[in-house]
Parts: C-alpha cells; structure tokens; sequence
C-alpha cells in the first residue's frame, strides 16, 4: 500500500498531469471545431453520475468511477475516429472534465466515502490533517 508520504509526493504529478489532460482535450476539442457553448454546456454532464450517492456509497462510488475514468471517453474517441466522428468532441469534453476533476485533486472514489480517492483525502477534514 501507498504510505501518505509517498502520496503527497505523487499528488502534485497526478494533479499536473490531469491540467495537461484538460488542457490537451480542450486543444483538441478546439481543433476539432466544438461549439464552445456546447462544451460548456456538457462540461459537468459527468458528475451526474454522483447522484448515485443519494443511494449509497458503494452505488456512488460505481457510478463516479465510471464517469471519471479515461476508459469511457477513451473507448468513444475510439469510435469516433473509427466510424462515428460525432462522438470525438463529446470524448474531448469528458476528457478535459476529467483533468479540471484530478487538477483539483477530486480523484476515483472508494466506496469508504466521496472524500477517500486515489488522489488522497479531499474536502476539509483533509485540509486540517495537512
């Protein structure tokens, strides 16, 4: 298991590394042309999948990953340049939602509770413990 030293070590790439993300699918999603009201309007389409969290936990938890991983949009860009062009800037906006959540620091979820993910603690009880 990761120790908390070596997180707060990591957190800073990880975080990095998700602005380069949002930052590489809104270049794209701008290459592509995308209508920028449409990106806005689709932006936080993904975290309609923490409605799961008005069930429970686990459920929440499922739903978010599924949402805030780069297999779904990944498997769409796929389909999009291979059969369905349509679907590359809806791609590209999930991704660059993706990175603005891990530039945060909002990472995958546990289903311990929305504020455990693989990023470390988030919320305020985890900016008093740090």
């Amino acid at each position: 298991m990761t120790s908390e030293a070596e997180m707060v070590t990591a957190r800073p790439w990880l975080r990095a590394e998700g602005a380069a993300l949002m930052a590489g699918a809104a270049g794209a999603y701008a290459a592509l042309g995308g209508n920028w009201w449409v990106f806005a309007l689709l932006f936080l389409a993904p975290d309609l999948t923490m409605l799961g969290y008005l069930r429970d936990a686990r459920l929440g938890a499922g739903l978010y990953n599924a949402g805030h991983s780069t297999i779904g949009p990944l498997a769409l860009a796929a389909a999009g340049w291979a059969w369905w062009p349509a679907a590359l800037p809806i791609a590209m906006i999930w991704l660059a939602h993706i990175g603005f959540d891990r530039a945060l620091g909002y990472g995958l979820k546990s289903p311990a509770g929305f504020g455990f993910t693989h990023l470390g603690r988030v919320g305020r009880r985890a900016e008093a413990a740090g």
